[in-house]
Parts: structure tokens; C-alpha cells; sequence
């Protein structure tokens, strides 16, 4: 069983769980950006894209270094092993319930099929 840090899965399901954010980091995995150009990107206001960006921060997922009057984003030292990892873990229990759902659905048709071909006759 994989031993996770909750503080830690708590802030990257967090980060994760908005849709900007997301976005964010898929723009990141294309390179790195201000927050300025995010902002732009995202039609939002600076400030709401910096609250954006610290929360992703927070987690892992991002670093932000200043140069300057510019703050420059990229991708965080995060690669979500342990949360791919817990997820796999409920997959796996989801698939098996779902290959028995399948059995009883299998099940259910051989014994309609049956019935129809006694009715038949």
C-alpha cells in the first residue's frame, strides 16, 4: 500500500482539482512563462493568476523565479508518482468490480437466451 503525506495529496489534488490551473500547467509543459503572459493567456487579472500560480506552488507543481519586474514560471519539482500511483491503486479495485459486473451481465443474457428458445418450442 502506498504511504502518501496527506498535506502533501491534499495540496496537489487541490491545484489540480481547477480547470485553470490544468491549463496553466499544460502551458508550462510547453515552456516556461510569466505570469503576466498567463495571465494574458487566460483573460484573468494579474492578481488572480498569482493566487493561481501559489497554490500550484504550494504543491510542488510550479516554481516561480523573479528577475527583475518579471516573474517567470515553469514546471515544479512535483511529478505526481505517489498521487499516479494511489490513483492506479483505485483503478485496479474499479476494473475488478467492473469485470464482475460484467460476468453478471454475461450471466443475465445466457439466461434470457435460454428462456427464449423454451419459449419457442
Amino acid at each position: 500500500m502506498v504511504q502518501c503525506n496527506q498535506t502533501h495529496f491534499n495540496a496537489s489534488f487541490a491545484a489540480l482539482a481547477d480547470a485553470t490551473r490544468r491549463g496553466v500547467l499544460d502551458q508550462l509543459a510547453r515552456g516556461n512563462a510569466s505570469i503576466t503572459d498567463l495571465a494574458d493567456k487566460f483573460e484573468m487579472t494579474l492578481t488572480g493568476m498569482k493566487k493561481h500560480v501559489g497554490v500550484l506552488e504550494l504543491a510542488g507543481l510550479v516554481t516561480t523565479e523573479k528577475v527583475g519586474r518579471v516573474r517567470t514560471c515553469r514546471l515544479g519539482p512535483c511529478r505526481l508518482e505517489e498521487e499516479m500511483a494511489w490513483i492506479a491503486r483505485y483503478r485496479q479495485m474499479w476494473d475488478m468490480r467492473f469485470e464482475g459486473l460484467d460476468g453478471v451481465i454475461d450471466e443475465l443474457k445466457r439466461q434470457e437466451k435460454a428462456r427464449g428458445r423454451k419459449k419457442r418450442q
